[in-house]
């Protein structure tokens, strides 16, 4: 079977970044698979994802050496690039508190073949999530959290990333707040959910909030963390009715199916390579 490649990018907008691409791809016999690509014009960037396969002879037998030659595309025009192996699963580590949903999700939508990601390690401030993690095959790691011990514990996190390679840090409904030293060495590569549709109803208890204001949705925001809580770029968003009948109860019962739903998707789309940051904004090529 032919192997698929990634290229994502963004850069300075201007004229010939496309034809760049594809008359490079052009030249050493590359098929474009699929090609979506973005201008922001007031910020005056340009975004692109391509995945194509090798064609004929000319294409590059590996990866290295395909990077080598796509490198001169990229210094000519000043790239932001990346150009990864379609076959390549990033490894991703989950963070998470006592609520199950979010984990549970993950855990069988990778299990049975729907997440292009690897699960390869869950870290919590709590035992009870232990049975569920490893009955799945995961590696479960406990960190107990303090005021005393947060550094400590935030590295014993970022350790078990590094001892996996693992990219992307996944908090499926971990109830702590990170600290900046932690938010920044994630930036781009943490991923959390809020059990909230932002900018409305941040921190505790977000569905006894909106209840008391009657309204009439409610929904969930997957994001990238940052230093300002709760603030990172968003990557999706979804809602779903609720009228004066709902009670906290429901209102917590429909968000979790919210909560799992808009994560997954973010995690898919990280896992393919959809995700690419401006600013405080993302793209996402769906």
């Amino acid at each position: 079977m032919t192997e698929n490649y990634i290229l994502t990018f963004t850069a300075e907008d201007r004229v010939g970044l496309v034809a760049a691409v594809a008359g490079f791809l052009a030249e050493y016999e590359g098929f474009i698979l699929d090609s979506q690509q973005y201008a922001d014009l007031d910020q005056k960037r340009f975004f692109m994802r391509v995945e194509f396969t090798g064609a004929g002879k000319k294409f590059p037998s590996s990866l290295d050496a395909l990077t080598e030659k796509f490198s001169v595309i990229g210094k000519q025009y000043a790239l932001d690039w990346t150009l990864v192996s379609g076959a390549v699963k990033p490894n991703i580590v989950i963070a998470v508190s006592k609520g199950s949903h979010c984990l549970n999700d993950l855990l069988h939508r990778w299990k049975t073949g729907g997440l292009p990601v690897n699960i390869v390690a869950v870290v919590s401030n709590h035992e009870n999530l232990r049975a569920l993690t490893e009955w799945h095959g995961v590696p479960f790691h406990h960190f107990p959290v303090s005021d005393e011990n947060r550094a400590e514990q935030e590295q014993a996190i970022l350790d078990i990333m590094d001892q996996n390679s693992a990219e992307y840090l996944v908090l499926a409904r971990y109830m702590q707040i990170l600290s900046d030293n932690m938010s920044e060495k994630l930036a781009g590569r943490g991923i959390n959910i809020h059990h909230s549709f932002l900018p409305g109803f941040k921190g505790a208890k977000p569905y006894h909030r909106a209840h008391a204001r009657g309204v009439k949705l409610i929904g969930a925001t997957a994001h990238f963390i940052s230093e300002d809580l709760d603030e990172g770029p968003i990557i999706e968003q979804a809602v779903d009715r609720v009228d004066h009948r709902a009670s906290v109860e429901d209102m917590i019962r429909i968000g979790r199916d919210i909560e799992a739903q808009v994560l997954a998707k973010a995690v898919k789309w990280a896992g393919e390579h959809r995700i690419l940051l401006n600013g405080n904004r993302t793209v996402v090529f769906r």
